[in-house]
């Protein structure tokens, strides 16, 4: 259906060089990966040790399936998930957003944004059809759903605008959580044919601009949520996909540069951007690599703009988090690394057992991560060696990224939604 539009209350212009949503407490998570996008907490008194029994503020039971990192913003938790009808095998999934209170775990609502077909959809066993996280401005809360539709709601579940014109095949399931970009949402839709990177408009969901991925080799799939920086005087929306990563102009979806990479398809890692450089992980077929771009190009710089690039223990799944002049990452396989920022030198690596998806996160000094199986690490921030701080068991298999918030951490398990503090 096209995009439907409400009467909205007064909307705050942003500035032409802002970087995301308007400015949000420090210690809100409003993001896939908080204020910022790149897995970073001002939130304090963070426990080291925590598990399904220990430390828990509360535990609600969430139905459906999703893995969608739950966001947290003036006392609320927002998250998304697909709850299954009746028959065997269900005929549709109802995909619906969640409020609850973040104090008590209290559901304040819960409410059905869309309902997806069964007869045609597919996913992976390790995703979901709720699996792009939500994002807010304070004021409205905007869900995705890939194919399906993305929404804006009010703080009271009111649906404000919907829009699920921008149909694609994700191959296995949506994975791409939008991003603010000035008075814009940027979704991508890197689905097994076309593949395009689109805009919404805030305030009335309608499409801004739409542009098409370029063409590569063959065609492939890619799960990447972009991120906004503002580098050589533009805003850009950078955005990983099959075989390349491309810079686009946040204003009107122009390319403004691009890094190829060979056979590499199915990118999840989110970009980070520091020191000038923008980190970015590639995807399957063979080990990924991180490259180390420098942003201020134009058109191809895959022989000009990458100042260094590793294939050793690179993700597929994790985002990196930079603490200081470290990047660390966390492989799927459970090996944890740090490098130097700005030369890529190793500088310490270990193994931590068990498979991971889900991203770290980071707060004063500690990394936290927790395995697929349930297992919860946290480490200290340092260069000089692994040091790991605490940890514990969950109980239940974990895809979805820990959401540090207000002096607790949320973390949603495969069954729950839990307040850890």
């Amino acid at each position: 259906m096209p995009p439907i539009a409400r009467p909205l209350f007064p909307f705050v212009a942003l500035g032409s060089l802002a970087l995301a949503a308007p400015p949000l407490a420090a210690e809100e998570w409003p993001d896939f990966r908080g204020p910022g996008g790149q897995g970073q907490s001002a939130t304090t008194g963070l426990p080291l040790d925590f598990s399904a029994d220990q430390r828990v503020g509360w535990k609600v039971a969430i139905p459906g399936k999703g893995w969608s990192t739950p966001i947290v913003d003036g006392g609320r938790v927002f998250l998304t998930t697909a709850v299954p009808s009746g028959e065997d095998p269900p005929a549709r999934q109802s995909l619906r957003a969640i409020c609850l209170d973040a104090a008590s775990g209290a559901t304040l609502w819960d409410k059905e944004v869309f309902s997806k077909d069964m007869a045609q959809a597919k996913s992976h066993a390790k995703n979901s059809f709720a699996s792009p996280s939500p994002i807010t401005d304070g004021r409205l809360v905007y869900v995705h759903f890939g194919p399906d539709g993305t929404a804006a709601l009010d703080r009271d579940g009111t649906v404000v605008w919907s829009n699920d014109t921008l149909r694609y095949d994700p191959q296995h399931g949506a994975g791409s959580s939008p991003v603010f970009a000035g008075e814009r949402i940027v979704i991508t839709a890197d689905g097994v044919a076309d593949p395009f990177v689109a805009a919404l408009d805030r305030a009335t969901g309608k499409v801004a601009w739409r542009t098409p991925r370029p063409e590569t080799p063959e065609p492939k799939w890619s799960f990447c949520t972009p991120l906004v920086i503002e580098a050589a005087g533009r805003m850009q929306v950078v955005s990983p996909a099959a075989y390349m990563v491309v810079s686009y102009d946040a204003a009107t979806g122009a390319e403004l540069w691009r890094v190829r990479y060979a056979n590499k398809w199915s990118v999840v890692p989110r970009p980070v951007y520091t020191h000038g450089l923008v980190l970015v992980c590639t995807g399957y077929d063979g080990p990924a690599e991180l490259l180390a771009i420098r942003p201020d190009g134009s058109g191809d710089v895959t022989d000009t703009h990458v100042a260094w690039r590793t294939d050793d223990n690179v993700p597929h799944n994790p985002s990196p988090v930079v603490v200081g002049d470290q990047v660390y990452l966390i492989a799927d396989n459970g090996i944890a690394s740090c490098r130097d920022v700005e030369s890529g030198a190793a500088r310490w690596r270990q193994r931590l057992g068990g498979n991971f998806s889900a991203s770290p996160v980071h707060a004063g000094g500690t990394l936290w991560i927790v395995s697929e199986q349930g297992t919860v690490t946290s480490f200290r921030a340092s260069p000089e060696a692994f040091e790991r701080l605490g940890g514990g068991e969950m109980g239940e298999a974990v895809f979805a990224s820990p959401a540090p918030a207000a002096g607790a951490m949320f973390l949603r398990t495969a069954g729950h939604l839990y307040r850890i503090q």
